[in-house]
């Protein structure tokens, strides 16, 4: 099993998150974060003051899926995730080594 972690744009969140339902992967748990990566921010306008906006509002999505879902799942949110300007996110995959289902004590990919 793998979990995957993607940050996106936040606007792209729907478009992905049926890309993921078309392919049967229901099950996603989104945290709103704030970060930046190589774009840095940007400056905004605020009553005649400029600012620098250091952390840009993004959307993070943690999902696990078997060993064989993976690549689909990657290639899911790349697909519909990808705008091709800056900012678009990064997608990391680790390994999940064990998966309880609390309520029926279900392991592993029972679980998921």
């Amino acid at each position: 099993m793998k979990k995957i972690e993607a940050i996106i744009k936040p606007f792209k969140l729907d478009d992905v998150r049926e890309a993921l339902a078309d392919i049967n992967i229901t099950g996603m748990t989104v945290t709103e974060v704030k970060g930046f990566g190589r774009q840095k921010g940007h400056t905004e306008l605020y009553r005649g003051a400029e600012y620098m906006v250091d952390f840009l509002p993004k959307v993070k999505l943690e999902i696990v899926v078997p060993d064989e879902q993976v690549e689909r799942c990657v290639e899911a949110i790349m697909k519909t995730a990808q705008t091709g300007r800056i900012g678009d996110g990064k997608i990391f995959v680790f390994d999940v080594e064990r998966v309880i289902r609390i309520r029926t004590g279900e392991e592993d990919e029972d679980a998921i």
